[in-house]
């Protein structure tokens, strides 16, 4: 039906006295002898949209008054009767959609846990439609830097035969029935779709770089999926990932983009969503506004991984994970080195090999190689990125040292075979960002329908 978004109504003064029709969800109603009052929203806007209906010349159907029902309402626009914003006089408000009282997200405030039970309707509370909407300019604003900055947007597969991690917690793809007998695993997959084994992609990474290497700068921004089994605030099996790779790049730059990267996204969510982070900023983290206008003005700080570990082991804290060199580092002591020490974002950079993965340039140390994490306060590890081994002989032994099916990564030696070029790239947890910018405590509560261990609901 033809009607106007309540973000126009509250938005643009010049519709001050005109006469418009809006549609929306009931999210309160308040009702007297008199006057009865409606705030409605219809997704376009944090700010809800009230509607007064002088009942003495306006009959008003009682399921119009119920929190979750969806109405139609004409009316002359107004003046707020507090503030600055608009509302709307009712000439007429129609019933379009009944909500009985079993509508499970009432006026009083209800958990975060409750509502991860009720994932089809938890957007339509206050926090979960600001997270969807930050989540949204956030994405945008990631488009928008890389294609300013020549980056061409590229499409990597999500079904693959190769695991780029080399970790083996990939999911596997298959058609065949549940109860497939072969003789052995070779004849199981021969069989098989695609005739050998596939999984769901735990990354673009390996693809995206051959297309750097034909077109300079390239990102992909799509799903990832890891069978890890993992169930923490931080992790998920079906997540987001910005992947960015740069031709002729060593870690540096590859750091320098990925700083400006946030800077740049943390800016459009600060100024494209001002109700929403005035929201968080009450409701999920005291001084959210401040830390992130802290990430925008300052440089972040740049840590050698030999350092850090230095570092932690005079920490005066009894840290549950013990730290010697070789070790990873654990979110303890990423939030240790981010809010203790830096108070802001960190890279870790030059980490030892046997802990990284197996396409990452060796150092001339033999130690390490030329890796980075971007750690940052409240999350940890956001941003995981590495200078490329471009050097055929060295990647080929790195891989034959962890046992890897060299045939299964043909075309990626490939690229170092012919016209091989130092490049580098890193991988953005996207739903990770979300969290951070907003304040939400869990991962499960960024994410549409979360996939976790034993949860596909």
């Amino acid at each position: 039906m033809k009607h106007i978004d309540i973000a126009a109504v509250l938005q643009d003064k010049t519709l001050l006295g005109s006469k418009v029709t809006v549609c929306g969800w009931v999210r309160t109603a308040r009702d007297s002898a008199a006057v009865a009052f409606l705030e409605l929203t219809d997704g376009t806007s944090f700010t809800r949209l009230q509607v007064v209906v002088d009942k003495e010349k306006l009959a008003l159907d009682p399921e119009c008054t119920k929190c979750g029902a969806s109405v139609t309402a004409t009316g002359i626009v107004v003046r707020a009767f507090k503030g600055e914003g608009a509302e709307l006089n009712a000439e007429s408000v129609t019933l379009l959609g009944k909500c009985p009282g079993d509508y499970p997200i009432q006026k009083k405030r209800t958990t975060l846990d409750f509502l991860r039970t009720i994932p089809h309707l938890r957007l339509r509370t206050n926090t979960f439609s600001a997270v969807f909407r930050v989540r949204s300019v956030a994405a945008q604003a990631i488009h928008r830097y890389f294609h300013a900055h020549r980056f061409y947007y590229v499409h990597t597969p999500l079904i693959t035969a190769s695991d780029c991690e080399g970790a083996g917690e990939m999911f596997r793809v298959t058609t065949q029935p549940w109860n497939a007998g072969y003789e052995s695993e070779e004849e199981y997959f021969r069989e098989d779709f695609f005739g050998r084994k596939a999984g769901l992609s735990v990354s673009g990474q390996l693809e995206g770089e051959v297309a750097a290497m034909a077109l300079g700068r390239i990102y992909t921004f799509g799903p990832s999926f890891r069978a890890e089994n993992s169930n923490t605030t931080r992790h998920l099996a079906e997540f987001w990932h910005v992947e960015p790779e740069i031709a002729f790049a060593q870690l540096p730059e590859v750091m320098e983009v990925a700083e400006e990267m946030i800077k740049y996204v943390v800016r459009a969510v600060l100024e494209e969503c001002p109700a929403e982070m005035d929201f968080f900023e009450r409701f999920t983290e005291k001084g959210l506004k401040d830390k992130l206008h802290n990430i925008v003005e300052s440089s972040f700080a740049v840590l050698e991984y030999t350092d850090a570990i230095e570092l932690l082991k005079k920490a005066d804290v009894k840290f549950q994970f013990p730290v010697e060199w070789g070790c990873d580092l654990q979110t303890e002591h990423e939030k240790y080195i981010t809010e203790q020490v830096y108070k802001k974002p960190v890279f870790v950079i030059n980490y030892p090999k046997e802990i990284k993965s197996f396409y990452m340039k060796q150092n001339a140390d033999g130690r390490t190689v030329a890796a980075t994490d971007l750690l940052v306060p409240g999350i940890g590890e956001i941003i995981g990125g590495s200078e490329r081994e471009a050097d055929p002989d060295k990647l080929l032994a790195a891989m034959q040292a962890r046992g890897m099916d060299l045939a299964a990564y043909e075309q990626y030696l490939d690229l170092r075979k012919f016209g091989t070029a130092p490049h580098g790239g890193f991988g953005l947890g996207f739903d990770r960002f979300v969290m951070y910018v907003t304040g939400m405590e869990n991962i499960r509560d960024v994410v549409l329908f979360p996939r976790t261990v034993k949860n596909i609901m």
